[in-house]
């Protein structure tokens, strides 16, 4: 079965910290990890790939159906939104 997946490159002057923080919060859960400038977070329903750069936080995100592709979409997106609050984080996935 192939996995349905998406992604989403979000602007920000901080990537690694909203890649870091991303992590860390749902870390106390879930397999989650960070390195310098890449990290994971694995659900029981999917996957996350968080990569930053200059100016850009990509995420990956991978499932295998559709009720929990949207799940991942939602659960990554609203979290991040909500730590960005203040500098305005958007998040747009596109498959």
């Amino acid at each position: 079965m192939t996995a349905i997946t998406s992604r989403a490159d979000v602007a920000t002057d901080k990537p690694v910290a909203y890649m870091r923080q991303l992590c860390k919060h749902f870390g106390h859960k879930v397999d989650a990890s960070f390195g310098e400038d890449s990290g994971h977070i694995q659900f029981d329903f999917g996957r996350c790939e968080l990569h930053a750069s200059n100016g850009t936080l990509a995420l990956e995100i991978s499932a295998a159906d559709a009720e929990s592709h949207d799940r991942m979409e939602r659960v990554i997106g609203s979290h991040l939104e909500r730590f960005g609050r203040r500098d305005g984080l958007a998040v747009a996935w596109q498959e």
